[in-house]
């Protein structure tokens, strides 16, 4: 997915006319591939929504209960020296930070567990290189989010989206609906029957 997600940055850079531009400055996020979730003073939050799917089985099947969505955080020039000042404090190399631009998150939900999981981490350059990266394996409760958290707003704004637009997703999807799930009515799946409040503000 990490490649994909990179891919389709660049690609959408390059060739689509129409760019929309957020608070930083020396880059363009593009509208057709991103969806923009919310700002703070640090930084812009989005998701892709042309990438995000269900993880996929081996035998080609889409696992309803895994939801994988790539998250871009852009940086403001505060946030940008102190990532850079914590990574010096660390003694972790600095090489080429003077083009970091943000970071990317690679997302896991599990719809059924209603968690969900940073599986990796990368900072990136201004030409979405990845100049470092890290991997977690802890998941989070949803429920256990504090509602003033800045994560809490971007899961439950991808998770009402992909509610919305569950048959999108599926339709274009490299793989296809087991034989069980295929049989099921939408409204059972996974994605309809959170427990957790997507619609909450």
């Amino acid at each position: 997915m990490k490649k994909i997600f990179i891919g389709i940055l660049t690609a959408a850079t390059i060739f689509f006319q129409t760019p929309v531009t957020f608070a930083t400055p020396e880059f363009e996020i593009n509208e057709y591939v991103y969806k923009w979730v919310q700002s703070t003073p640090r930084g812009n939050y989005y998701f892709n929504y042309q990438v995000c799917g269900y993880k996929i089985r081996s035998d080609d099947t889409l696992d309803l209960n895994i939801l994988e969505v790539p998250a871009l955080i852009t940086y403001d020039n505060i946030q940008i020296d102190d990532v850079t000042q914590k990574r010096r404090w660390h003694g972790q190399s600095v090489k080429g930070y003077n083009n970091l631009i943000g970071r990317a998150d690679y997302l896991e939900f599990n719809l059924r567990d209603e968690t969900v999981k940073i599986v990796q981490r990368d900072d990136l350059d201004n030409t979405f290189s990845t100049l470092d990266s890290e991997t977690f394996d802890e998941s989070i409760k949803l429920s256990e989010l504090s509602e003033k958290d800045i994560s809490c707003k971007m899961y439950r704004e991808i998770l009402k989206w992909a509610r919305e637009n569950n048959d999108w997703i599926i339709r274009r999807s490299r793989g296809k609906l087991s034989s069980h799930d295929s049989k099921l009515s939408p409204k059972n799946y996974p994605i309809f029957k959170l427990k957790w409040n997507v619609n909450k503000r």
